[in-house]
């Protein structure tokens, strides 16, 4: 047991530990694996999203409508209105984003969490705009600036994004972005 020092678990060996697991059988059988997507363009392409953004696709969960994404605007610059029906998760990588709506400015470790019922207009003054890791689930529906609706990003959306830019540029699909 850990003391109250918050150390970590003991241990000192460079070694895979058995741990012992009623179900493992039926987790190897049922469930999937973990997966892994290195931080190159071999392994995830930056796919654009309109002139001064990319998105690098990291996961898609079909069965949760989940996925997760890098998402990089270039330079001083707006992602426009969007509304959440589900939740979010991000994480300010580089340089510095905000929204319209709200006084704060996320910078580099800057934790930004979206709930469902919410519409807001992402930007980043930075000179050298922003990239944010997200964790997503639900739909996004996008607006224009009148608030007329424009679409709708889902799982499905996300997914199609990325693969029909592979198909594109003769690119392959990575498995390892499918959970």
């Amino acid at each position: 047991m850990l003391d109250k020092k918050y150390d970590a678990p003991p241990s000192s060996a460079f070694r895979i530990v058995d741990v012992p697991d009623p179900y493992k059988e039926l987790s190897r059988k049922r469930g999937t694996e973990g997966t892994f997507v290195g931080y190159n363009d071999e392994e995830s392409p930056w796919v654009p999203f309109g002139e001064n953004a990319a998105i690098r696709h990291l996961a898609f969960d079909v069965r949760n409508n989940i996925y997760s994404n890098i998402l990089w605007i270039k330079k001083p610059g707006v992602i426009g209105t969007h509304y959440h029906r589900g939740k979010i998760i991000m994480v300010c990588l580089e340089g510095s984003a905000r929204y319209l709506e709200y006084p704060w400015v996320a910078t580099p470790g800057g934790f930004i969490q979206e709930v469902p019922g919410e519409a807001h207009t992402l930007v980043t003054d930075h000179p050298e705009g922003t990239k944010l890791f997200g964790w997503m689930q639900g739909a996004i529906d996008f607006y224009n600036e009148d608030a007329s609706f424009a679409f709708t990003a889902d799982v499905w959306w996300f997914m199609n994004h990325y693969e029909t830019y592979c198909r594109e540029n003769g690119l392959e699909i990575n498995k390892q972005l499918y959970i």
